[in-house]
């Protein structure tokens, strides 16, 4: 697929070959992809994509040299590959990854404080891109990010797949909602993790293989810590997920996936709350409410990932069920005509798609913005202790100096736009 550009998409049954084993893309229609950060989520995102025939991985990147190697090995060993013998290029640095000739697309799966930086430089290049939740670090950058995709014209999805996938459970609940199935809303309960805390984890010695200044990058720079990179290739997911310096702790983890859920089924895709309230206690890690422009509250904290209350029922649903607390809520028939979800139920695919017809996808950029902007207007309530009020419109705190200063703080340098 070595043609395919931003704006020329011209992809149609052709790209389809009757091959042995049934339908398969032709090898020159199929979409190069490069993965950028293949630690342990970017590791499951590389094997999904190597089972699809219409992908060609061509380049892996990661900062710690044996996570390169691995990824590389698993693409030169996986059987759409190993016949041909075609090697995956490996690269330290993402710039040079995004310099390849014929490369179509790349998939982000690095830490958060990374997203927005390769995701601008990936849009600037020209490149469709998938990138993994919360989008960004910050509100500024998830800005910065929705900008320069639109000027670049390309494809993105965000990686909120509870928007595709997980038995439909968030895609029925989000469809009743949005028919009144409950009644008017009145509340919703997000049971998500803490909010972020600062780093102060002593300084170790940085691994052999590991370029640590690259791995800190945008982020104020600290000494090496194994719970912020492990060593070498590893199977769970790092403690750098609970340190404001590089993401926004439980609270965004899960949190950009099940607020998300919420701002879906509010209609919000596109703004936000007005106002921020954190819990009295100083020191509570659950309880900040979000107000919209209507009045209704969502809380964080809740008995389930998302809970909706209206006047007449409660809908809760989870990755592994949904119930409500009267059966006909579940089990009545959706309005003829109402509302229905975009259709999707495999959000890589959905992408892949997406790439292919030019079209947009069921999580494009902005809509990870506003979700992830969710989490850091939770985390900045909670740092600051108060009440906020937020223009959602201008992505503001209106006259609160010390609030706006959190909104989009600078990069570290040499790493800039």
């Amino acid at each position: 697929m070595r043609q395919i550009h931003r704006r020329q998409f011209h992809l149609a049954s052709s790209t389809l070959v009757l091959g042995a084993a049934g339908l398969r893309a032709a090898p020159s229609d199929r979409l190069a992809v490069g993965f950028i950060g293949v630690g342990t989520m970017g590791r499951g995102h590389l094997g999904s994509f190597l089972g699809m025939k219409d992908i060609e991985v061509v380049a892996v990147c990661d900062v710690v040299k044996e996570r390169t190697d691995s990824a590389a090995n698993t693409v030169a060993n996986h059987p759409n590959y190993k016949p041909s013998g075609k090697q995956a290029q490996k690269f330290d640095d993402y710039r040079k990854l995004l310099d390849l000739k014929g490369l179509d697309a790349v998939v982000i799966a690095t830490p958060d404080h990374w997203h927005a930086l390769q995701a601008v430089h990936a849009a600037r290049a020209g490149k469709h891109i998938y990138c993994e939740k919360p989008l960004t670090r910050t509100i500024g950058e998830g800005r910065k990010v929705v900008e320069e995709v639109a000027k670049a014209g390309i494809v993105f999805q965000t990686g909120s797949q509870q928007r595709s996938e997980f038995s439909n459970h968030f895609r029925n609940a989000v469809e009743r909602v949005r028919n009144g199935m409950i009644g008017k809303l009145q509340v919703i309960r997000i049971g998500v993790g803490v909010p972020a805390i600062a780093c102060n984890l002593p300084a170790q010695d940085i691994p052999e293989g590991t370029d640590w200044e690259r791995w800190v990058g945008p982020a104020a720079f600290r000494p090496y810590h194994s719970d912020l990179c492990p060593k070498g290739v590893h199977g769970h997911f790092p403690a750098w997920r609970s340190y404001r310096e590089y993401a926004g702790g439980g609270l965004a983890d899960m949190g950009a996936h099940h607020f998300d859920i919420a701002q879906w089924a509010l209609d919000m895709d596109k703004s936000g709350p007005v106002k921020v309230i954190p819990p009295k206690d100083p020191k509570a890690t659950s309880g900040l409410r979000y107000v919209y422009a209507n009045g209704l509250e969502m809380i964080h904290g809740g008995e389930a990932d998302c809970v909706f209350v209206g006047d007449k029922g409660t809908i809760r649903v989870s990755r592994g069920k949904i119930e409500a607390d009267k059966p006909a809520i579940l089990t009545d028939p959706l309005p003829e005509g109402g509302f229905r979800v975009y259709p999707s139920n495999n959000h890589r695919r959905n992408w892949v798609d997406c790439v292919r017809q030019n079209k947009e996808c069921i999580c494009p950029a902005e809509t990870g913005h506003r979700s992830a902007s969710i989490c850091h207007l939770g985390n900045i309530g909670y740092r600051l202790g108060r009440e906020l009020t937020w223009d959602p419109a201008r992505e503001t705190f209106p006259g609160d100096e010390e609030a706006q200063a959190l909104v989009n703080p600078p990069l570290r340098a040499p790493f800039i736009w």
